[in-house]
């Protein structure tokens, strides 16, 4: 028997004006997304904002549906558009945020596995790491390197790929 450890590494920020600027940026338009969410069940919003290598951002929002479960989460919406509108784009840093008229939300709301998954496929076709942000609305702040490190055990078989 073998005993292994997995460790990731983050950087955590106290507030929105402990980031640079690009990450700011990145953020409140992750706040902006918050507005189109069509969530009237949950009642929680989620946005996301996707920097594109060109400078470009694609926003996404969570998308309910009355027959469960298939509406889309706000991170697979906005990966789902780049995919389809620009198939050869390198994404560079992704921030998600989440907001609810219900409670308030005291941490970053963190992705789920469904979306995990797809952010590692996303991340593995361009060979290069996505950094992704949880940002917790006028509170804590969490920065990933890599989505790799977030799902250390995803589902990779090499033998379906082209």
């Amino acid at each position: 028997m073998k005993s292994i450890n997995l460790n990731i590494s983050f950087e955590q920020y106290d507030q929105l004006s402990d980031l640079n600027e690009l990450d700011k940026t990145l953020c409140g338009l992750a706040e902006q997304a918050l507005a189109g969410s069509y969530s009237p069940y949950s009642k929680f919003r989620v946005g996301t904002a996707i920097r594109l290598s060109t400078g470009e951002i694609v926003l996404g929002s969570n998308q309910e549906n009355v027959a469960y479960p298939s509406g889309l989460c706000a991170e697979r919406v906005a990966l789902f558009s780049i995919g389809s509108n620009y198939p050869n784009a390198v994404i560079q840093s992704m921030a998600i945020t989440a907001q609810t008229d219900a409670f308030e939300i005291l941490q970053p709301v963190t992705s789920c596995g469904g979306c995990l998954q797809v952010m590692v496929e996303f991340e593995r076709r361009q060979k290069l790491p996505i950094e992704v942000i949880f940002y917790c609305l006028n509170g804590e702040i969490l920065k990933v390197p890599s989505v790799k490190s977030l799902l250390p055990f995803a589902f990779v078989e090499e033998r379906l790929e082209g």
